[in-house]
Parts: C-alpha cells; sequence; structure tokens
C-alpha cells in the first residue's frame, strides 16, 4: 500500500463572524474559532479517524476540506494542490475526486427522486455525455455492491430504514469512483447491530477500491475499528494524535483518557472494576474560549501554567503528539478489551 500523504492538511483555521443580536450595524462582529490550527497526514489507501464531542469542531474540518466552508488560515494540500487556490475549473473536477457522507441518511436523500436517480445524479453531472444504459448498468452494478437489490432502483427513499438509506448515501458517493471518501459521522443515526454493518461495509470497499478516509464518530471503539490513526480534538484544537493502537491502549491526554473511559467493556467483572474518568462541566463557547489550554477548565490536571499560554505538540516519538505538559499513561481496558 502507498504511503504518500494523498491529503495534507497544516494548521488549518475556521472563523466565522458572528453578529450579536440587536448590535448596531457598525458594530464589529464576534468571531467563533470553530477550527484552530489542525495538522494532518492522510496516506493513501488509509483513514484517518478523527473523534471528540459535539462542538468540536469536526464536521467544520471536514466542510473545509470538502471546500463547503472557506478556510480562515492555513492549508490543505490534496496530491499536492492546494485546495484554497484552485481555479473554479480545477475545483470542479477535484469534486469527483473526494466524496461526502452524511450523518442523517435520510434527510441527506432527496425524497423526490427514486434511489436510482439519486445515486445517477453525481455521474450524470460531472460526465453527462454517458450512455443512458451504461448509467443504469453502472448503478444497478454499485446497488449490489453496497448490500442493496437492483430491482429496489425505482423506489423512493422513505421506503427504505436507516441503514438502507445510508447504503444509499455510500453509493451514491461512490458512483464517480472517488479517490478520498469523507465519512461525518455516518453510524451515530444507526441502530448499533447495523452500524457494525455498515462500517464493515466501509472497511471492504475500503480495501477493494484502494480509498483513503476520513472517519468522524463520537464513539472511540467505532473509530478504533476502523482507522489507522486517529485526531482527538477539543474545541477546535487537536488534543492528542497517533496511531489508533497506542491511542486507545496507551492514552496521554487527560481528554482522551476520558473519552476511553466513557466506552463500557463487554465483560461485567472488568466494566465494574475499571477506574472511571468523568469530565465535569460543559464545552466551552467557542464563542470565548479559555485562554490557554482549552480544556484546562474540565481538566482535572489542570494548573495555573496551563492558563497562561497554548500548550505546545509534544512528540513522544513513532508519530504520536499530546498537547500536554502534565501527559502521562493510563491504563485502559475499554476499547481494547
Amino acid at each position: 500500500m502507498a504511503t504518500d500523504p494523498i491529503l495534507s492538511v497544516r494548521d488549518l483555521q475556521v472563523t466565522f463572524d458572528i453578529r450579536r443580536q440587536g448590535a448596531w450595524p457598525w458594530t464589529p462582529p464576534m468571531k467563533l474559532h470553530a477550527v484552530g490550527g489542525i495538522s494532518f497526514d492522510l496516506p493513501a489507501g488509509q483513514c484517518v479517524g478523527i473523534v471528540g464531542e459535539s462542538g468540536s469542531g469536526k464536521s467544520t474540518l471536514a466542510r473545509a476540506i470538502v471546500g463547503t466552508v472557506p478556510m480562515s488560515g492555513g492549508a490543505a494540500l490534496f496530491e499536492g494542490q492546494d485546495l484554497a487556490t484552485m481555479s473554479p475549473e480545477a475545483r470542479r473536477r477535484h469534486r469527483r475526486n473526494v466524496q461526502m457522507i452524511f450523518q442523517d441518511p435520510l434527510a441527506a436523500l432527496n425524497p423526490r427522486m427514486t434511489v436510482g436517480e439519486i445515486i445517477a445524479e453525481p455521474l450524470i453531472t460531472h460526465e453527462p455525455k454517458t450512455p443512458r444504459k451504461e448509467v443504469k448498468r453502472r448503478v444497478a452494478e454499485l446497488m449490489e455492491r453496497v448490500g442493496l437489490l437492483p430491482n429496489l432502483i425505482n423506489r423512493y427513499p422513505h421506503e427504505f430504514s436507516g441503514g438502507q438509506c445510508q447504503r444509499i448515501g455510500i453509493a451514491r458517493a461512490l458512483i464517480l469512483k472517488p479517490k478520498l471518501l469523507i465519512c461525518d459521522e455516518p453510524v451515530s443515526a444507526l441502530d448499533v447491530s447495523v452500524q457494525a454493518q455498515v462500517v464493515n461495509l466501509l472497511m471492504e470497499l475500503q480495501r477493494d477500491m484502494g480509498l483513503s478516509m476520513i472517519f468522524i464518530a463520537h464513539d472511540l471503539s467505532v473509530v478504533k475499528h476502523i482507522s489507522d490513526q486517529i485526531v482527538v480534538m477539543y474545541l477546535g484544537r487537536v488534543m492528542e494524535q497517533a496511531d489508533a493502537r497506542t491511542l486507545t491502549t496507551r492514552p496521554q491526554h487527560p481528554y482522551t483518557q476520558a473519552l476511553i473511559s466513557s466506552v463500557p467493556v463487554p465483560d461485567p467483572v472488568l466494566e465494574k472494576a475499571r477506574p472511571r474518568m468523568v469530565i465535569e462541566g460543559e464545552l466551552p463557547s467557542p464563542l470565548n474560549p479559555p485562554s490557554g489550554c482549552v480544556f484546562r477548565t474540565r481538566c482535572p490536571k489542570a494548573q495555573a501554567s496551563c492558563a497562561a499560554a497554548l500548550p505546545e505538540m509534544l512528540d513522544l516519538g513513532n508519530a504520536h503528539t499530546v498537547a500536554c505538559p502534565f501527559h502521562e499513561v493510563e491504563e485502559v481496558l475499554a476499547v481494547e478489551a
């Protein structure tokens, strides 16, 4: 498998201007820092998992890479080309190489279009000269590949379950044979048994089609199962980054340790005996983030120095980095068990 990065994200930042309700027109807008300097490399054919609680900036990061949200700083290089400086024609060609799967499978599908029309739409848009017979053949072939019967091609989204709708969304994303697939919490709205089926399907498709993937989720156990490396985000910043096994068995950052602690162990004896780490308080507002380390207001290891400046990313070796000067290994049973 190739190891050259297909995507390189360097200090990517996304900031939104928010106007106060009732403020005068000349009043300067407030700055909402949704993503504050994210960097990672995605090798071709591999999967990067991005995990963190709601409000961490995971989906905004994904949309900035796709191009639906403008970057405020930094860069995202796809096959060496800066996405922010692409011409309109180059960006149109780029869109077929990067496709996205969304969280709500039913809301992502047009209720007035049949399954066949939904899956074929990207192909007709980017390759309008494709014969109708060939379009129908490719749609039927892809439906069967994602586990849908081809004879359902003329049905509408409301006639399918949530898991089937997500399979339709996957087929739609793959009809153009993209190089990068961004999955924005694709299983969070599904039942646990259906989640496993969809994750296993994505892993099979990645292997068979040579896809590179970004997989966004809340659940570290799901992310570990599918990812080669994991990026842990909190309030728009990276807390820890490492390969999947290292991060889930030897977490260094208190936030990572708390996320892993929240994942249940299937063994009742171990589940009852293992220590718990609970994060107190609420996620701060990105309109008014804490000074210094953004996690310090909820961190059990916070000290006065944490408020002075942003912590540097410390290199622990083997591509393992952590944004905490007081890091330490925590024995973990949750994800590994």
